[in-house]
């Protein structure tokens, strides 16, 4: 016994002798450890958000939609509380740089997460711009559409969209009660938009696009079968359940929307707010600071911008503004020309990339129209394709109203939104095969949106004209920089640009599975990014 006891007392000491006459060991066991606890975490978000894995190609659950259930919100922070003692107990000494940022990200995430989690965001899902009655239609472009079983699947997978609209009208009842209310003007919009759909024959339905046209690969013995059945849901399932929201949007919930736009309004409207300011930069600024920033930036382009017209002949930009909104030149004469002038831009511009870039993404992308359904209320913006290169990146463009619109902004617009903007970098990141598969995926708002607003001004150095890049640089610099030194007055508002996340769809989140804070890492950032 009291050899036995010995031993045991000695264990610890043999074992940490062992590993320091072989250091090369420790270190490989403590970095096999991390890469573990990443794997883990990964596939804990794929298994609890299982349309954002499909998103990205990855069809395990192509059947199966997220649960926004509280108890699931309540269940994934508690993961998260659980998860974070495992990562910091791993000991990173002399690991890669990148790997040492691989465990840091993956804590400040998580971090992020639950102290975001007293703001509720996720009682407040849905906006003009997002929300599951805008999203779920659009799961029709992003999806594949390939065999027998991905139809059966989006068959069975839109069967259960009725639970996840009432899980949604239970959270946005819960933030009428913690008076957590969007903006009243912006919800009149929700309940219309949903109604469209509601009101819309099943055979029409947005739903319902990958049943019009079959691909090759699905025989002609199922086309029929499949066909009815995505009818058939849409008629019982998915009509129903937009009508109960539309009313209940209409009825219940717009008419409780706040009056005051700005998110100082809210409960903890300034914490809130500097929470989404610290999220978007990581940085530890203050909105003031940002603010400063912005217009000092502000200030320095409209200084081009007056240098550009000066040149042109125009005293200011009022006049320029005048002239351009005269010349039919500057107006697009159908939806088709507008498409064309992005695929033009974007590709003039990728046979200019080789001169500025050593290392470019292996996937293209393609221009499309945004869905008509979602249009009025949309912009045009980025989709990124999935990592395998299954299906390509997309510049969603808004085609609507072309008539009212300019081409002034289509030139930088594309640069920004496609090459050498969004789609370098992100296509880039998803094609790291050192980094993590939640580093591939991940958003940080300054970072993206910093690169992409820089490289509208690649266009100049590429012989393209100056005027776009300095006029839709104030526009974009000016939305996100809102006022935020004013906004204990009051001059901040929800659909401010500092932080993208306001117009995010909750019931997805991020690679680290953040229902506690809605940001566009998870199905928002694949859906667009702006």
């Amino acid at each position: 016994m009291l050899r036995s006891r010995i031993c045991l007392a000695l264990t610890p000491f043999l074992t940490a002798s062992l590993f320091a006459a072989n250091p090369t060991a420790d270190l490989e066991s403590r970095r096999k450890a991390l890469n573990a606890l990443l794997d883990e975490q990964w596939e804990y978000s794929m298994r609890h958000n299982p349309i954002f894995a499909s998103t990205l190609g990855d069809k395990r659950y192509n059947d199966q939609i997220d649960d926004f259930s509280q108890e699931a919100i309540e269940a994934d922070l508690e993961h998260e509380r659980q998860f974070i003692p495992r990562l910091e107990a791993i000991d990173t000494m002399g690991f890669p740089d990148q790997e040492v940022l691989n465990k840091l990200l993956m804590i400040r995430d998580m971090r992020m997460d639950l102290a975001g989690a007293r703001f509720k965001s996720w009682e407040m899902p849905v906006s003009q711009q997002g929300g599951v009655h805008l999203f779920l239609p659009q799961l029709a472009n992003i999806l594949p559409f390939d065999t027998v079983k991905d139809y059966d699947d989006y068959i069975t997978r839109m069967k259960l969209f009725p639970r996840l609209f009432d899980q949604n009208i239970t959270q946005m009842r819960k933030g009428m009660a913690d008076g957590l209310m969007p903006p009243r003007m912006l919800l009149e919009k929700v309940a219309t938009q949903s109604a469209a759909i509601a009101n819309m024959a099943p055979d029409q339905s947005p739903f319902l696009k990958p049943f019009k046209k079959f691909p090759d690969s699905i025989p002609e013995a199922d086309r029929a079968r499949l066909r009815e059945a995505g009818v058939a849901v849409v008629r019982d399932s998915i009509n129903p359940a937009y009508s109960k929201f539309a009313a209940f949007v209409r009825d219940e919930y717009a008419p409780k929307g706040r009056t005051e736009p700005g998110v100082w309004s809210l409960p903890d409207g300034n914490e809130r707010y500097a929470f989404r300011v610290q999220e978007s930069t990581t940085t530890n600024l203050t909105p003031e600071e940002i603010h400063q920033i912005g217009l000092a930036q502000v200030n320095e382009i409209e200084g081009r911008m007056l240098q550009v017209v000066n040149q042109l002949g125009y005293k200011d930009m009022k006049s320029f503004g005048v002239a351009v909104k005269a010349d039919p030149r500057r107006h697009p004469k159908s939806r088709q020309e507008i498409l064309d002038l992005y695929t033009r831009y974007i590709d003039t511009m990728y046979t200019k990339l080789p001169d500025l870039f050593g290392h470019l993404p292996k996937g293209h992308l393609d221009v499309m129209p945004i869905e008509e359904f979602r249009e009025k209320e949309a912009s045009t913006h980025y989709l990124q394709g999935t990592p395998d290169g299954s299906r390509k990146a997309h510049v969603m463009v808004n085609t609507g109203d072309f008539e009212h619109r300019t081409t002034l902004d289509i030139e930088t617009t594309a640069y920004h939104e496609g090459v050498p903007g969004h789609h370098l970098q992100i296509a880039l990141a998803q094609e790291l095969p050192e980094l993590p598969k939640f580093r591939q995926q991940e958003y940080y708002t300054a970072y993206t949106e910093g690169w992409a607003l820089y490289s509208e001004r690649l266009g100049r150095k590429s012989d393209t004209s100056k005027i776009p890049t300095a006029t839709t640089a104030t526009w974009r610099t000016t939305c996100s920089v809102p006022s935020a030194s004013s906004s204990t007055q009051g001059s901040i508002t929800s659909t401010g640009r500092a932080s993208k996340s306001s117009t995010s769809f909750t019931t997805t989140r991020s690679s680290t599975n953040r229902k506690s804070s809605p940001k566009p890492t998870a199905i928002w950032q694949i859906l667009r990014r702006r």
